[in-house]
């Protein structure tokens, strides 16, 4: 492939960084990829990924996406012993979206496996893949002090970085600046002082907080590998029980609205005894705790709308949750990170030109989708503030109806499960089939309960 650059920097070590990282290796003559925390050799938490030690999901699409851009990952992840959920049998899943229940036996068509890594372990992978390309170098252990811009402000030239313990900083030329420094990331303020303004902002207060355990069970110690359960109004409390590699399971506790889950191990237990089967519960009662309770707080979701503005600057690009960050409940994040760098991806193969305006249109696409369905379930909560316009009102009126559907109709959960794993749009929840089964859910759950069967037809 023919280069379009000499040198490309990513700021920031996450799913998202290394996903572009990858992205651009194939573009530039060679990318670096700087890291504020010293990067572990293998699995194992660091100080920049707090939400890492809590539960974590890679949703369909971006296992597929990063299969795409790292060939043979889903193999690399079942080397190291990395549980799949394939909906094959429907035992090995406790799934309650909005109070509805997933069906229980039988087998979900048409549904991708399920991958269920724990962060560490996914992070460790994806790097150990981008470690094996070339042109590739990562500078852990190094902070990011500015942004350069050219003399007539209309362009990032380079950035400069610090190694730590080190008192000079350094100057990194770069043809391209991707920042996936998170939340935090410093390119709203730049542009900013460079006279572009700051994007206009989406946000919705959902004030999570989490608390996580990490526990080690016998093999075979429960028929499930994933349990969840999501807020319903009334309650803005849920959990999740993840089975992860080496028996090691993650249970995590959370609440919504500032209602804060309890922070003592027994404690923890006895919540989610109140939502989990209480077999799933017991095992982990039984099971060894490894370390101690983490918490997490996370006080709303929020879109910079990098896609609205009209002006900006040339060598210069934010990804991740630099641009969007959700309620982590939805296991979003990762996924949709990729999916930056997929879209990224697209719009390098057109060259440089106008880049910024391209990649920001093209990557609002996905991130809308997801914003709508995390937006839609947080306000579904009335415990949760924010504008409710009629148009969501009607839209999870009709998601409760699918829902409700897809406790009895297996085709009606294998789609609602297509799009929460956003492989498929939301509009194909709207196809005659589906809303034809999502309307008449009794009669459907009837013929389907007579026929003795539970497969999809």
């Amino acid at each position: 492939m023919t280069k379009i650059g000499e040198h490309a920097v990513v700021l920031g070590a996450s799913v998202g960084g290394l996903a572009a990282a990858r992205v651009l290796a194939e573009h530039f003559e060679s990318v670096t990829v700087v890291e504020r925390d010293a990067l572990p050799s293998g699995p194992a938490n660091r100080r920049g990924v707090p939400q890492g030690r809590h539960g974590h999901a890679l949703l369909g699409r971006g296992l597929a996406t990063l299969s795409d851009l790292f060939p043979g990952f889903a193999d690399d992840l079942v080397d190291a012993g990395v549980p799949v959920l394939d909906y094959r049998d429907l035992s090995e899943a406790y799934l309650s979206f909005g109070g509805h229940l997933i069906p229980r036996t039988g087998v979900l068509d048409d549904v991708p496996p399920a991958f269920i890594p724990s962060r560490p372990l996914l992070e460790s992978v994806v790097r150990q893949r981008l470690r094996t390309i070339g042109n590739v170098i990562i500078l852990d252990d190094h902070d990011v002090v500015t942004l350069v811009p050219d003399a007539g402000m209309e362009r990032v030239t380079g950035v400069q970085i610090k190694a730590h313990g080190m008192d000079r900083s350094q100057l990194c030329d770069a043809d391209l600046v991707v920042d996936a420094t998170g939340r935090a990331a410093r390119t709203p303020a730049l542009l900013d002082a460079l006279g572009y303004g700051r994007p206009p902002e989406q946000s919705i207060k959902v004030r999570v907080t989490y608390s996580s355990q990490l526990f080690r069970l016998p093999p075979g110690s429960m028929q499930e590998k994933i349990v969840l359960v999501s807020p319903v109004p009334g309650r803005p409390t849920g959990m999740a029980l993840m089975g992860y590699e080496d028996d090691t399971w993650m249970l995590t506790v959370f609440g919504m609205a500032g209602c804060r889950p309890p922070e003592t191990i027994d404690h923890m237990l006895d919540s989610a005894a109140a939502l989990a089967p209480p077999h799933t519960i017991d095992a982990v009662r039984a099971g060894e705790a490894l370390g101690t309770p983490s918490r997490f707080g996370y006080p709303e979701s929020r879109w910079r709308r990098f896609d609205k503005l009209r002006r900006f600057p040339g060598g210069l690009l934010a990804l991740g949750d630099a641009v969007c960050s959700f309620n982590p409940i939805y296991g979003q994040g990762m996924t949709v990170a990729v999916l930056q760098a997929e879209a990224l991806r697209r719009c390098l193969q057109h060259g440089q030109s106008d880049l910024a305006r391209r990649y920001f249109r093209t990557a609002a696409k996905p991130i809308g989708v997801a914003w709508q369905f995390a937006a839609g379930a947080d306000l579904k909560l009335p415990e949760v503030e924010g504008h409710r316009p009629l148009a969501m009102r009607l839209t999870n009126t009709y998601a409760d109806r699918v829902q409700a559907a897809g406790e009895h109709d297996p085709r009606v959960a294998a789609q609602f499960l297509r799009v929460v794993g956003l492989m498929d749009s939301p509009a194909n929840l709207l196809r005659p089939g589906i809303l034809l089964r999502a309307v008449t859910p009794r009669l459907r759950s009837t013929s389907v309960q007579q026929a003795g069967v539970l497969a999809p037809s």
